[in-house]
């Protein structure tokens, strides 16, 4: 499989680039990438042609430590839409099961794991395509990533620990200052450790109805980028069709150019159906925005596709065995 990530992840290459007084439009020309691509959002690039690049900047930058001061520009452009749901998320916890779930938008080879023990929550990164094994990468990834957890929580959030599978580098002091916890070198794997407790502080940043606006965002890119996964485009439609009420399988047929005969025996090929998809959709948005209170039940009924609100309590009943308005945690 070939690869691709966001044209516009690779911007912050040219901005550490401009911070060490290096002008980046040579490098990226040489590299494959016109610079103008850069200002479309939804561009992607291969991974071959962003490790080209990553390549050309790690030889003209005179620092063997840049790669943990990545973090200092990130931006959520960066990430499409992804960006700002993460912005917008509830708890660290929710914003990286989001980052888990969407990364694909990013860079489809990217890996992320997430596992917790003893009130830790540990997040590995891997990139497994990619032919680039400097240790920067990892520092880049892991320091990238402790900025937007701090970007979210506040500048006096620090990881219980971080771990690096190459070895100590001679300025490992700037390892220190940034992530200010224990490091460990030559470690099993490239990964940042969080105390439960920090991961699950609700954010006064949180925005549950942006997320969801951004969430749908980033589904909906993902099945373009999926463009033949049918049961992802068809998820796409059902997302965007669901709050006008006039969701039907004709209709979504309709919008993916095709019969809906044709729809349905794409859909039994890959072992759904439309009315399978209908409901894993409406299910999995009802649990997601349950609580989120800037909605009624009744407006969240009829942005789920429901003509009345008990329709939705009986459906919402079978997910859960519970009422919605039971579900819903009392302030």
């Amino acid at each position: 499989m070939s690869f691709t990530a966001l044209a516009k992840s690779a911007e912050i290459a040219w901005v550490m680039l401009e911070s060490y007084s290096i002008d980046p439009a040579p490098l990226f020309r040489e590299a494959g990438i016109d610079p103008n691509i850069l200002n479309d959002p939804s561009a992607r690039v291969s991974q071959s042609t962003l490790d080209k690049l990553w390549s050309k900047v790690s030889g003209v930058v005179d620092d063997p430590c840049f790669g943990v001061k990545l973090g200092n520009f990130w931006h959520p452009s960066y990430m499409h839409a992804l960006g700002y749901a993460w912005l917008a998320s509830t708890t660290l916890r929710s914003a990286l099961n989001r980052l888990v779930r969407f990364i694909r938008v990013v860079n489809q080879a990217l890996v992320i794991e997430i596992t917790e023990e003893n009130n830790q929550l540990s997040v590995s990164l891997a990139n497994p395509a990619s032919q680039l094994t400097d240790g920067w990468r990892a520092d880049g990834a892991i320091s990238i990533l402790m900025c937007m957890c701090r970007v979210n929580y506040g500048e006096s959030l620090d990881p219980v620990s971080v771990h690096f599978k190459h070895s100590k580098p001679i300025c490992a002091g700037d390892y220190y200052e940034y992530f200010r916890s224990p490091i460990e070198f030559d470690a099993n794997s490239d990964r940042l450790v969080l105390a439960s407790e920090a991961v699950d502080k609700r954010l006064t940043s949180s925005n549950p109805l942006m997320s969801q606006i951004n969430d749908n965002e980033v589904i909906k890119y993902l099945a373009k980028l999926d463009a033949n996964d049918i049961v992802q485009r068809t998820k796409a439609v059902i997302i965007e069709q669901l709050p006008d009420g006039r969701v039907s399988d004709i209709g979504v047929a309709e919008e993916l150019n095709m019969s809906n005969r044709t729809l349905q025996r794409k859909l039994n090929e890959k072992g759904t159906t439309y009315k399978n998809l209908l409901t894993e959709v409406r299910k999995e948005l009802a649990l997601k925005y349950i609580q989120n209170r800037q909605l009624t039940l009744t407006e969240l009924s009829f942005q789920l596709g429901f003509s009345e609100m008990s329709s939705f309590s009986r459906a919402f009943k079978q997910w859960t065995g519970q009422s919605p308005r039971t579900y819903r945690k009392p302030l």
